[in-house]
């Protein structure tokens, strides 16, 4: 389904946990990492999108998560016309996404990259939220720092226990806002990278290109 500019609806899942650390997982039998995503099917809303893709991608359901804040409007990218098939160049352009950041109510233990015969990843971990974005194939990397940056004003506030205070003295004066301070250690951190890669499937891309 693609809209009048050749872009497919898609969704896309920041998932943290208490720790406003996210998801980050590695797709199969490859050395790449990424949010989960995919595409929003005929008559689905984005949200209704999202919980599929959550369950099909990480084996969550609504119960494990709660929603936290999506972006505005949609953010889109182009893929590159080597990574489309050569009958869908022309038409297929690339993708436009929602995206939802969503706190884990559940347990790691929750987690299942085979809740389908189709897994999209083989691996994950707990990244931080600023994620390495060199890891990430190039022409995605605008929508993360888009959707990164637009969804940190609402990351939860995170309480910890303060020991130099029990103990009556002064804690050691540091940045409040850690997201910041990690967004410009990522960003300094950005340099080229190439990955090649075969689009699988038949007619249109894989729908998570």
């Amino acid at each position: 389904m693609l809209d009048r500019d050749g872009f497919r609806p898609n969704v896309g899942i920041i998932l943290l946990n208490h720790r406003n650390e996210v998801f980050w997982g590695k797709r199969i039998r490859t050395h790449s990492w990424q949010f989960p995503q995919g595409g929003i099917n005929y008559g689905e809303t984005p949200e209704q999108a999202m919980f599929r893709e959550l369950h099909e991608e990480v084996g969550l359901v609504p119960d494990h998560v709660q929603i936290i804040a999506r972006t505005r409007d949609w953010l889109r990218y182009e893929v590159p016309d080597h990574f489309i098939r050569r009958d869908a160049r022309g038409h297929y352009r690339g993708q436009k996404q929602i995206w939802f950041l969503l706190q884990l109510m559940g347990r790691d233990s929750d987690m299942n990259l085979r809740a389908t015969n189709h897994p999209e990843f083989d691996a994950w971990r707990w990244n931080d939220y600023w994620v390495p974005l060199e890891a990430v194939i190039e022409f995605k990397r605008g929508v993360y720092e888009n959707a990164l940056t637009e969804l940190a004003r609402y990351l939860p506030r995170i309480n910890h226990h303060n020991r130099y205070l029990r103990g009556g003295m002064r804690p050691q004066s540091h940045r409040s806002d850690h997201g910041q301070q990690a967004e410009a250690t990522a960003q300094a951190q950005i340099e080229p990278a190439q990955e090649q890669r075969q689009a699988a499937g038949s007619g249109e891309p894989p729908e998570n290109t």
